[in-house]
């Protein structure tokens, strides 16, 4: 669940921020995923399918709290859309609708 806030905060960051602000903090993908590990030790987290084929990636240290939250283009130019500290799994179950009204 907080992995999808973190992807929600993500597209709102992106959307803000305009194309021109992202340029500043792209790359080749395998750059910043090499960046995020070697620098941050974070990993993949999470993953998902955006507009126009932009792939959406949450990057997390489990150890330290680290948070990064990526877009990729069809083309490999990756963009750092959120960072942050205290990442935590969370592994929640989803109310069903009857569940939601009792």
């Amino acid at each position: 669940m907080k992995e999808l806030i973190v992807i929600a905060a993500g597209f709102a960051c992106l959307a803000a921020a305009g194309a021109d602000a992202q340029t500043r903090n792209c790359a080749q993908r395998e750059r910043v995923v090499t960046r995020l590990g070697e620098t941050y030790g974070e990993g993949r987290q999470a993953i998902g399918l955006a507009a126009s084929n932009q792939v959406v990636e949450t990057w997390a240290n489990l150890e330290s709290g680290t948070w990064t939250v990526t877009v990729t283009t069809p083309n490999g130019l990756t963009c750092l859309v959120a960072s942050g500290k205290s990442f935590e799994r969370v592994d929640e179950e989803v109310a069903k609708a009857s569940e939601k009204d009792a």
